[in-house]
């Protein structure tokens, strides 16, 4: 019998180390149980900012019968894969005292359940994210024990937001209660640090010479893709040349992105890599996130879509105005035709991701159905404020931990930190507590 390939294989060549998805010559021969426990749960939060307009996001009936609201309509070929969550609450950003700042306290809040002081000094304080907590027990088993990406860079530091810093503004993920991880916007960044392999003094002349000969990272491990080849069965073969083609593919998308920019990009010195077109560049990120997924390289992510409070305009889509200004629409009904269609765009890149998990076969399953994704805003209305009853989305099957297709209404101002910790359960890390946290949500 030939011995079973370990899940850490890696294509090796000139600084490069090409990671591989689960192949069943990875799988030992123990039976459907070892075969289902081999398939790891992924885990993402992805952050869009300024609220939803409620009334075109939330169904109007509970259960799986729902109606689809017009903003969750892209998500139809989905909609047994995810569930709509109702009632949920971060009350620590509420100003409790601390006056304005909503925004700013909307991202830092909505994985650390705790107030951000109110600061726009080097003293920022807020709480350890449910990511990192993720990431501190399941990153031991991975490359990276998270990856942090996002549109959107934003400043480290003065002020953004009515006396807050602007690390609260920009950023989702905390590894300490002092301690925010910028994340990475540039796709061939975050592509080159996963197809990179460490090893001092190799890499960046690598790159260098990849960048100058117009080589793909293919090129450099293709003698060790043909020794890997003549070990496996025919399925893996397909497997893996279905994998490569889709490396390559984002590699040529990387290389296309800053081709073709307008005077305005170039004056804006948009760093290689990131394409000017913003769906272009959200998808990139989806995409090498899927990669990430794919490969094991890591289990915990989280996805910013835009800054909270960001004011960019959407002209592609005939909405020249900022994001912010059009979500306090006063109850103007143009504006909020204008936010509503926002909203759906943004949606619409969920659901992308969704289709690039669901396209991905492992084992019984996909990786969607082995992975767990929380999509939503720290802020309900963008017009009020609030950050009760928070537009939430669980998607995915949580390796068959979750009961997707459902809209669930939770008593009102749940923490949603309550969800976190149902989630962190069935990835096998126990928490007692996080954040303003009271307890389990039981109901997913």
């Amino acid at each position: 019998m030939a011995a079973v390939l370990s899940r850490r294989t890696v294509l090796r060549g000139m600084g490069t180390a090409v990671s591989l998805p689960l192949l069943e010559a990875m799988l030992p021969a123990r039976g459907a149980a070892a075969a289902t426990a081999a398939h790891p749960v992924r885990i993402g939060f992805l952050y869009v900012p300024n609220g939803k307009h409620m009334p075109d996001w939330t169904p109007a009936t509970e259960g799986s019968g729902y109606e689809m609201p017009w903003i969750l309509e892209p998500l139809a070929a989905h909609r047994d894969r995810f569930s709509v969550i109702s009632g949920l609450a971060h009350m620590k950003a509420n100003a409790n005292g601390d006056g304005g700042g909503d925004h700013a306290r909307a991202l830092t809040t909505f994985l650390t359940g705790m107030q951000a002081k109110k600061t726009f000094g080097a003293d920022i304080r807020a709480g350890v994210s449910v990511d990192q907590l993720a990431a501190g027990h399941l990153g031991r088993q991975t490359r990276f024990p998270s990856l942090e990406i996002g549109a959107d860079a934003g400043g480290q530091s003065g002020n953004c937001d009515s006396g807050y810093s602007c690390a609260y503004s920009a950023n989702i993920a905390w590894k300490s209660e002092t301690q925010p991880i910028p994340k990475e916007t540039n796709p061939r960044l975050v592509f080159e640090r996963l197809f990179a392999d460490g090893r001092p003094g190799e890499t960046e002349a690598q790159r260098a010479e990849r960048r100058v000969a117009h080589k793909s990272i293919l090129d450099f491990v293709a003698a060790d893709a043909r020794r890997l080849e003549d070990r496996l069965g025919g399925a893996d073969r397909r497997k893996l040349d279905e994998y490569l083609t889709a490396v390559r593919e984002i590699e040529r998308r990387i290389e296309n992105a800053g081709k073709g920019q307008d005077a305005a990009a170039l004056a804006a010195q948009r760093p290689e890599g990131v394409p000017a077109d913003y769906e272009a560049h959200l998808r990139l990120l989806a995409d090498v996130l899927v990669l990430a997924w794919r490969t094991d390289t890591t289990r915990v992510s989280t996805f910013v879509f835009a800054n909270e409070g960001s004011n960019r305009s959407y002209a592609f889509m005939d909405v020249p105005e900022g994001h912010h200004d059009l979500s306090h629409h006063g109850n103007d009904a143009a504006k909020q035709e204008k936010i509503r269609r926002i909203n759906r765009f943004h949606v619409t890149q969920l659901a992308y991701f969704l289709d690039a998990l669901a396209a991905v076969r492992e084992g019984d399953g996909t990786l969607l159905d082995h992975s767990m994704i929380v999509y939503g805003s720290g802020i309900g209305d963008g017009n009020r404020h609030n950050h009760d009853d928070l537009p939430i989305l669980l998607a995915g099957g949580g390796g068959g931990s979750l009961q997707p297709g459902r809209h669930i209404r939770v008593a009102a101002k749940t923490p949603m930190t309550n969800l976190y910790l149902a989630l962190l359960d069935r990835l096998g890390v126990h928490a007692e507590r996080l954040g303003d946290s009271t307890g389990r949500l039981e109901e997913v």
